[in-house]
């Protein structure tokens, strides 16, 4: 816990921290507060309590269905990084790719992506490849069109001064074209984390001997609704440390940024 308050105390600032935690605990308290008042049946609204009891009664087993969900969120995700970054290289520097592999990219956008997991755990099992290979097509399309869109939007002048400078290609890309994008690539990576940790639990779901998402179903099976919330609860936690290392690092990076500069001067104000 302390971890968790202390990252999102280096990304967020001390200010919107404390919001954050308040509102936390002022969701948990109104939700422990009503199971108290209307006494719901504990299979229909278990109290928070008795959420974070469960937790505590084994967390080896919990620690082992996450680590899974984990993994293949990562790995999905940095491949959709890598094979996306690439993608929109090609797409912006070949009329070729932008008539075919952006229209291709297009097509499949329109697809419901968890309608290709039963697709995926055919072809590659009900091991961690197909929900890594989920997780991956999922958030590929974020980062594929937020990286076109910031390698397409530099201004023109620039792109001028490099060619009277006699500027490479090369030069121009990653003097000039990357740094432009850097700020859409993460604008893209923050929803392709959440969209990868989506992928993951849909494979899951569909065929899975492990993972939260597979906990999530076996105890939907036996009504044992405190594991489906201890279930949820930890993928909320997930997926918001996920989300916000993606933020550490593009503070890293894109330091220069007019959106970082800004925070940096409310914080310090």
């Amino acid at each position: 816990m302390r971890l968790l308050v202390a990252l999102a105390g280096a990304l967020a600032g001390p200010g919107r921290t404390r919001t954050v935690i308040l509102v936390l605990i002022g969701s948990l308290a109104l939700w422990e507060a009503a199971t108290l008042a209307f006494r719901p049946e504990p299979f229909v609204l278990p109290a928070p309590s008795a959420v974070f009891a469960e937790i505590g009664s084994d967390i080896p087993w919990y620690a082992n269905h996450a680590m899974f969900t984990l993994g293949a969120t990562l790995m999905g995700f940095g491949l959709a990084v890598l094979a996306g970054t690439l993608a929109a290289i090609g797409i912006v520097y070949s009329r070729v790719l932008e008539h075919t592999l952006y229209t291709l990219l297009v097509s499949l956008n329109s697809i419901p992506k968890i309608a290709l997991a039963p697709l995926f755990v055919i072809w590659m099992s009900t091991g961690a490849a197909s929900k890594v290979a989920i997780a991956m097509t999922i958030a590929l399309w974020p980062v594929v069109i937020d990286t076109v869109l910031g390698l397409r939007s530099v201004e023109p002048e620039a792109l001028e001064m490099a060619r009277s400078m006699r500027a490479t290609k090369w030069q121009v890309f990653f003097k000039i074209r990357l740094p432009n994008a850097l700020p859409y690539m993460f604008s893209g990576m923050k929803v392709a984390i959440s969209m990868a940790l989506v992928g993951a639990i849909g494979g899951e779901f569909v065929a899975s001997e492990v993972g939260l998402g597979y906990a999530i179903l076996v105890a939907q099976g036996q009504f044992k609704t405190d594991v489906v919330f201890a279930a949820i609860i930890l993928l909320g936690i997930m997926g918001t440390l996920l989300f916000f290392l993606v933020v550490l690092v593009e503070r890293f990076f894109v330091t220069w940024h007019v959106t970082h500069r800004a925070d940096a001067h409310i914080h310090t104000a």
